[in-house]
């Protein structure tokens, strides 16, 4: 590229070399600055130079000059602060949905988003182990598909697998197509998942996405949306254990009260708990009974017990009996 074509890009360099190569405890002096536009084959004169940042400034990027043996310049305040990229940066690595070379491609964007010494920073404490991650490279694009569909008031066709013991994918309904009227995406247990409207059924049905495939968008326009209307999706994540479909109930349940905070955490702070007893306390919650649900309460032992409806004791009641049978 020529000089001259180069030179109508100063501007540019200056604000990503400043953003890339300065903070706070690496400010840049204008002879480094002079260096690196020279490098571009963009002749940078001090004077011009003061005039450049104060543009940089009055476009709204923070620099901020220093004195000490030396002038020097960096960037302060960014679009995002160290704390919140390494918050993102935990974030994508924890995620089961995105795959292990994602990850690495996601964390590498969010590294240029903070300086070289930031980034240097960030790589030495992002630690990607023994975390479980979906191998399915195309879960990335199916939500993107998703996220149009749902937009665009479109129905989606898709096929859907499990893993087999030999740790091959087997297509439910022999590979046959299903078709959906797609509503919400669905962050649960470190799971993502699709809910939509199963037309056929007449139900809200949920599918996990990493274990779509094949998925294309349809003409058609989605039904149930008056179903929808009616969702309150707050309380529908609630009384969903592990996205189990089924019919909610009112489930009337007696916790000890150090759990207080591990009910609160699963329900929320809206419920009515009452006293019931020395050390112990009640609540009625609506939810759909599923295996998840029966283990959760499994796992605080005599600390908690489903009171009613019958139907839901007797339930957890014959798993515990069925368990204990197998321990004989």
């Amino acid at each position: 590229m020529a000089k001259s074509a180069n030179q109508k890009l100063k501007l540019l360099y200056l604000a990503r070399y400043l953003l890339q190569q300065s903070d706070e405890n690496h400010p840049v002096t204008l002879a480094q600055i002079t260096e690196h536009l020279n490098k571009q084959g963009i002749s940078a004169e001090r004077k011009s130079l003061y005039s450049d940042i104060e543009a940089l400034r009055d476009f709204g990027l923070d620099v901020i000059q220093v004195r000490s043996k030396t002038t020097g310049y960096y960037v302060g305040s960014r679009e995002f602060e160290t704390a919140e990229l390494k918050l993102l940066c935990d974030s994508v690595q924890s995620s089961k949905f995105i795959t292990h070379s994602k990850t690495l491609t996601l964390i590498r964007k969010l590294e240029g988003l903070a300086s070289v010494y930031d980034a240097q920073m960030l790589q030495h404490e992002i630690h990607i182990c023994n975390r479980v991650k979906t191998t399915n490279n195309t879960v990335y694009y199916s939500i993107d598909t998703l996220h149009t569909a749902i937009a665009g008031n479109r129905q989606i066709a898709f096929r859907y697998f499990e893993y087999t013991s030999s740790k091959q994918r087997r297509l439910r309904r022999n590979g046959s197509e299903y078709v959906m009227s797609p509503y919400s995406l669905i962050w649960d247990d470190e799971n993502y998942y699709m809910l939509a409207w199963d037309e056929d059924i007449a139900e809200f049905r949920h599918f996990r996405i990493d274990k779509m495939s094949d998925i294309r968008l349809l003409e058609t326009g989605r039904s149930g949306i008056e179903e929808f209307k009616k969702l309150d999706m707050s309380a529908y994540s609630k009384m969903t254990f592990g996205m189990f479909a089924g019919k909610a109930q009112n489930v009337r349940m007696r916790f000890s009260n150090h759990l207080a905070g591990v009910v609160f955490d699963r329900f929320g702070m809206d419920i009515i708990v009452a006293p019931d007893g020395e050390g112990r306390f009640t609540f009625t919650c609506e939810l759909v009974p599923s295996p998840l649900f029966y283990g959760w309460i499994a796992a605080f032992g005599k600390d908690a017990e489903i009171l009613s409806p019958a139907s839901v004791r007797e339930e957890m009641k014959n798993r515990i009996t069925e368990i204990a049978g197998m321990y004989k």
